[in-house]
């Protein structure tokens, strides 16, 4: 055979019909199929058991160890499995901060969050912008004793070397069963991402240390190193969500779903920050989302909520037919914890999480039970954001008794005093049951951090009173725009606005015209020039002076951009204090001891538009204080924790 080839066919033909025989003898490849399940918490904060450290109780609302039981439950009907969490872990509540700031976690020590992810045989983690709250050595001692990788990619070291900070990504090595019961050998690649907002929200921790990179651009370097490394499988752990908008994001955007889906080489999006669940009824008409399938431009993807309140599970048909593995179909889910139309807990907590971090619950409780005053009235949030509201301006007031005691003696005595606040707790994407609610009697250290729920550090800005208005302006985003023309009930609030950014300025009196548009949109861009939602700006009763400065004391996450609240930047900080805005609340009140008499004075109101009824949704647990608040009135209880509540004429 090879002489007649000789004499007929060149050379180069020989050797290629050569080889061709060659491999026809082979023995054919059988292609495979295999099933493989992914599953996925994020945004934890600390919630690892179902306890509300503020109320002193259990829930069932939200709590990892809830989840657990959905885990166990998802790993028994899949042969194959892999879970992750998608960051925001570290911090949240008072176990938190007691493992961060009361009793430090000290070197070789296993931060309990990871005691119990790691009895859950996590695969492994990403890390979330609120990680760093507690500063990069805090960090960096938990991540030692994290018994799994975890991931970011996109925040470097500061300086010209621009080496990553942590491990960017890591090749699994897993053996799984194929439909036809071999073991077949995946390397499935995965990566982690964090906003770059992280540069402005814990500016005082990060400046001078690390930098924050583009996320899709990191994704971009880093994919295809990842695939010439062997990987089979590409999963993304963002801690990132979607913008609705279908125009290309800004370079370091906070929100990059839909472009990180489009990123070539990634096969799984596992997305978080936001507290949204996805796939879900709330991103119907977003670009690229197929909701029946949970994908964004065809990459299957998740976001589970916030607190353990549900599991994301995506469901992959893997096929090698063509030579690599490649996904044939797929199907991303949620599954709650939680019935919240019925109000009916789903499944029961695991065990597991209270045998592994049972002392640090008890210890956590008997920190948080410590009184430090006591009240006349009883302080709550559920209309913290139509009203003003004793909550809010109870850690107003507290934070302008340290601002006057920080000026005296200083140039900067004598110049007029403004606080800023916001209620952290308001529901909406927390749930109907995130409010402050504290009753009349003790005030213990766990009601300061239901008032007070970050670990935010003091800070003063120096502006002036045209900027005071302009604040104001972006706080009133926080509302709908009425139309005194149209159905005569409409809805107040924007659910979209983070409530966390409606700052309250208190030393000043003004009223919120609602009729108006809103002057800016939710990243600080002027949309409406000609539009003045705050009217009768007033200090100490006359008309504010535009050009006059003024002192505004607030917390390091607005006085470094967050928000993006025009004309905020760290450039403005006058008193950069250490001290937490806390600190600042439990000095207040131990001052006050038995004389505590909470109430709002009333310097800030919403203008009624005639023939409207200006609705809004709260807790139902806020009708029993209805009689404390005049300004509104209940239309309904929804039966599932919520009520419809709207503000008398």
């Amino acid at each position: 055979m090879s002489l007649h080839l000789s004499l007929v066919l060149p050379r180069s033909r020989r050797l290629a019909l050569l080889l061709l025989l060659a491999l026809a003898a082979l023995p054919p490849v059988q292609a495979a199929e295999l099933r493989l399940r992914i599953l996925e918490t994020s945004d934890v904060h600390m919630n690892l058991l179902n306890y509300d450290y503020y109320q002193d109780r259990p829930t069932d609302e939200y709590g990892l160890a809830k989840t657990a039981s959905l885990i166990k439950a998802a790993r028994a009907e899949a042969k194959n499995s892999l879970l992750f969490d998608n960051g925001d872990l570290l911090q949240g509540n008072p176990l938190g901060d007691y493992v961060a700031k009361i009793k430090p976690l000290a070197a070789g020590q296993v931060h309990p969050a990871y005691k119990v992810l790691g009895a859950l045989q996590v695969d492994a983690a990403n890390i979330g912008n609120h990680e760093f709250n507690y500063g990069l050595d805090f960090l960096r001692r938990a991540l030692d004793g994290a018994p799994f990788p975890v991931l970011n990619a996109n925040v470097m070291q500061a300086g010209k070397s621009q080496q990553p900070v942590f491990k960017p990504y890591v090749l699994l090595q897993r053996r799984f069963a194929d439909e036809s019961g071999k073991d077949q050998d995946l390397k499935i690649g995965v990566i982690g991402f964090v906003p770059p907002q992280i540069m402005q929200w814990d500016k005082h921790q990060l400046e001078g240390k690390v930098v924050a990179a583009d996320i899709v651009e990191t994704a971009r370097r880093y994919v295809p190193e990842m695939r010439a490394q062997g990987a089979d499988l590409v999963v993304a752990i963002a801690h990132s969500g979607f913008e609705k908008s279908a125009e290309p994001l800004p370079r370091l955007a906070e929100n990059v779903a839909t472009e990180l889906a489009r990123v070539p080489g990634i096969d799984v999006l596992l997305l978080g920050h936001a507290h949204a669940e996805f796939p879900g009824p709330a991103f119907a008409g977003y670009p690229g989302v197929d909701l029946e399938r949970g994908t964004v431009f065809g990459v299957p993807a998740l976001m589970p909520g916030r607190w353990g309140d549900h599991l994301g599970v995506i469901d992959l048909k893997l096929d090698s037919r063509s030579g690599a593995w490649k996904i044939a179909d797929s199907r991303a889910s949620l599954r709650p914890i939680y019935r919240r139309a019925e109000r009916r807990a789903l499944v029961d907590a695991d065990p597991l999480v209270m045998q592994q971090i049972g002392h640090e619950h008890e210890q956590t409780l008997a920190y948080v039970r410590g009184q430090v005053a006591r009240t006349q009235a009883p302080i709550f949030s559920y209309f913290a954001q139509v009203a003003d509201d004793p909550s809010v301006q109870l850690v107003a007031q507290a934070q302008l008794a340290y601002l006057k005691r920080a000026v005296q003696g200083t140039a900067l005595e004598g110049l007029p005093l403004l606080s800023a606040a916001a209620p952290f707790k308001a529901g909406g994407r927390q749930g109907t049951s995130s409010y402050t609610d504290i009753p009349a009697g003790p005030i213990a250290v766990k009601h300061i951090a239901d008032l007070y729920v970050y670990p935010n550090t003091i800070k003063v800005l120096k502006i002036k009173g045209a900027e005071v208005r302009e604040w104001l302006e972006m706080s009133a985003g926080q509302f709908r725009r009425i139309d005194p023309r149209g159905p005569a009930e409409q809805e107040l609030l924007n659910l979209d606005y983070r409530s966390h950014n409606f700052d309250v300025l208190d030393g000043v009196s003004y009223a919120i015209d609602v009729s108006q548009p809103a002057r800016y949109d939710a990243e600080g861009r002027l949309v409406a020039p000609d539009a003045h939602r705050i009217v009768d700006l007033r200090y100490q009763g006359k008309a504010i002076d535009p050009a006059a400065d003024f002192l505004v004391i607030t917390n390091n996450y607005r006085a470094s951009g967050g928000g993006n609240f025009p004309g905020l930047n760290a450039g403005r900080i006058v008193i950069d204090a250490p001290d937490e805005n806390r600190e600042a609340l439990v000095q207040y009140l131990a001052a006050m001891k038995d004389g505590l008499n909470p109430g709002a004075d009333g310097n800030w109101r919403i203008l009624p538009v005639p023939g409207v009824k200006l609705r809004f949704v709260s807790g139902a647990a806020g009708i029993r204080y209805l009689p404390l608040v005049p300004s509104v009135r209940l239309v309904r209880d929804q039966g599932d924790g919520s009520a419809v509540y709207e503000l008398a004429p």
